[in-house]
């Protein structure tokens, strides 16, 4: 991996490499993981962001630790994303919020009818993380922000539909839109976000399922419009 490709990678791209290697192991729950030097180094990814790809597997339950032992694989194995190999060529970041807005209000609805106890548990963990995370950090707003996204998809209970949002968020989170991302999530709107997951959170846990719909839909095109906005920015700053 070249510097450049380094330094694009983040948080979100670690998280999807350990989702597919943990994916390769899912017959033997229990399987040590290797060290976070040994992943830096074997995914191209750095520490801090192993670290962070990894307290997110740990609160979905797919990975373990144990002090002075080290990581191992849970009992627990994510939905393998579907095959989408040069896709990111042939989209945009718009058309990916399209997908997105056909279809998370649908597992939001499907979440509120379905989740169980376990997964209401995770989801608001995940808010928890996302509460604590500073506006300025981008890179780990953005990691548990997808994390609270996944789970909901998770508590909606159908495994194909999960398969769906996991590669459209592979392609979301492809490090060449990044910056575009990045203008899109600012401190102010970060909040802006916080609230909606809080209203979202609010209608699965009261079984609202056409509530829960719309507030997704609600935040889904605040999302889209901000993303309007910053590729009208970065479009300006060419001319």
């Amino acid at each position: 991996m070249d510097k450049t490709s380094r330094f694009l990678a983040n948080s979100s791209t670690a998280l999807e490499q350990l989702r597919g290697l943990i994916h390769q192991h899912e017959s033997t729950p229990g399987c040590p993981l290797p060290t976070e030097r040994e992943l830096s180094e074997k995914l191209g990814v750095g520490r801090r962001e192993i670290r962070r790809a990894l307290d997110v597997l740990e609160e979905e339950g797919r990975i373990w630790r144990k002090q002075g032992k080290g990581t191992f694989i849970g009992p627990a194995a994510p939905v393998e994303p579907l095959a989408l190999l040069g896709l990111v060529q042939q989209t945009n970041l718009l058309e990916v919020m399209e997908a997105r807005l056909q279809i998370e209000p649908g597992l939001a609805r499907l979440a509120a009818l379905r989740a169980t106890r376990e997964n209401l548990a995770l989801m608001k963990r995940m808010l928890e993380r996302i509460n604590k995370v500073s506006p300025d950090d981008r890179d780990l707003n953005e990691l548990w922000d997808s994390a609270f996204h996944r789970a909901i998809a998770e508590a909606a209970g159908n495994r194909l539909m999960l398969g769906l949002f996991d590669a459209i968020d592979a392609v979301r989170r492809d490090p060449a839109w990044q910056h575009l991302r990045e203008l899109a999530r600012t401190p102010e709107r970060v909040d802006h976000y916080n609230h909606h997951h809080d209203s979202i959170m609010t209608a699965i846990i009261n079984r609202q399922p056409n509530e829960a719909y719309a507030a997704m839909r609600d935040h889904l095109l605040s999302l889209q419009t901000a993303l309007i906005q910053a590729i009208n920015l970065e479009d300006d700053s060419l001319l």
